[in-house]
């Protein structure tokens, strides 16, 4: 499992993780697509802000492999924001490539992209 060196590991403050500190010896939780109701409470959506900014600035618009990413967090993005950037696409592999369908991103965390998300 590749380790992003230099990606923060929770939203800053609080209890939010953005990452994983050892594989799953069963193999990678998969990601799915989470359905994002407008009545996410404050902190949820701060974090989704707070990990795509993160995302971005770490990756921007290049392909990136899973890794170390928690899965939890990046499925409520999966298949919206953030796309299989491969096909076939292993949901369940560390391996697998990543992209930000920037777009889609800019559209759903604007502050995530002008720099006023506060990360």
């Amino acid at each position: 499992m590749l380790k992003h060196r230099g990606f923060p590991g929770r939203l800053p403050g609080t209890d939010f993780q953005f990452t994983i500190r050892r594989d799953n010896k069963n193999g990678a939780t998969p990601l799915i697509a989470r359905e994002r109701f407008a009545d996410r409470r404050p902190p949820d959506r701060r974090a989704d802000e707070g990990f795509m900014w993160a995302l971005w600035t770490h990756f921007g618009d290049a392909p990136f492999e899973r890794g170390n990413l928690d899965a939890g967090r990046l499925s409520w993005m999966f298949g919206r924001e953030v796309i299989p950037a491969e096909d076939p696409f292993d949901p369940e592999s560390y391996e697998a490539l990543l992209q930000i369908d920037e777009t889609r991103a800019r559209a759903a965390f604007p502050a995530a992209f002008d720099g006023t998300n506060g990360a």
